[in-house]
C-alpha cells in the first residue's frame, strides 16, 4: 500500500515538471516581441517620411520633445527649431480635415483617445495647417517662416 501511494506521488510529480516544461516552451511559440502582440490605433499620416525621428522613438517620446521644444522656445525665446509643433502639425494633419484633432480619424486625437490620454497643447496652439481651406481658421501657420502670418 505503501509502495503505491509513494508511486503515485513520483508519477503525479515527473507529470507536473513536464507541464511545467511544456508551458515554459510554449512561450517560445509566442511572438519574439511585445510590439507584435500590442493593438495599435489604425490612423493615417498625411505626408509619410519626413518625421525627426524613427516611428518606434517618436511613439515614446514625442512628448519629451515637445515640452523640450516648449521651454526652449517660450523660456529662452528659441525659434526656428528643428523640433516644432507647427512642423508636426504640417505632416499630421488630416487631408480632409486639416486638422490634428476634432476627429478619431485625426492623427493626435487618434492615438490620444486610444490611450486614454488627454490632449492639452491645442487649448493654446492653433491644430490646423497653413493649407486648410478659406474660412477655417484665421491664423496661417506658415511652415516657411518663424512667425505665424495673419490671413486676410
Amino acid at each position: 500500500m505503501f509502495r503505491a501511494a509513494a508511486r503515485s506521488a513520483v508519477v503525479c510529480i515527473v507529470a507536473g515538471w513536464f507541464a511545467l516544461a511544456g508551458l515554459g516552451l510554449a512561450g517560445f511559440a509566442a511572438p519574439a516581441r511585445a510590439d507584435d502582440r500590442v493593438p495599435r490605433p489604425d490612423i493615417v499620416i498625411a505626408h509619410p517620411g519626413h518625421c525627426i525621428a524613427p516611428t518606434e522613438y517618436m511613439r515614446r517620446n514625442h512628448f519629451a520633445l515637445l515640452l523640450h521644444q516648449r521651454e526652449v522656445t517660450v523660456r529662452q525665446g528659441v525659434r526656428g527649431a528643428r523640433v516644432q509643433l507647427r512642423e508636426c502639425i504640417a505632416c499630421h494633419a488630416g487631408r480632409e480635415s486639416h486638422s490634428v484633432v476634432g476627429s478619431d480619424r485625426n492623427f493626435c486625437q487618434a492615438c490620444h483617445a486610444f490611450v486614454a490620454v488627454r490632449i492639452d497643447c491645442f487649448e493654446c496652439h492653433n491644430p490646423r495647417t497653413g493649407d486648410a481651406p478659406p474660412g477655417v481658421q484665421n491664423i496661417h501657420l506658415s511652415t516657411a517662416s518663424a512667425e505665424p502670418v495673419r490671413m486676410p
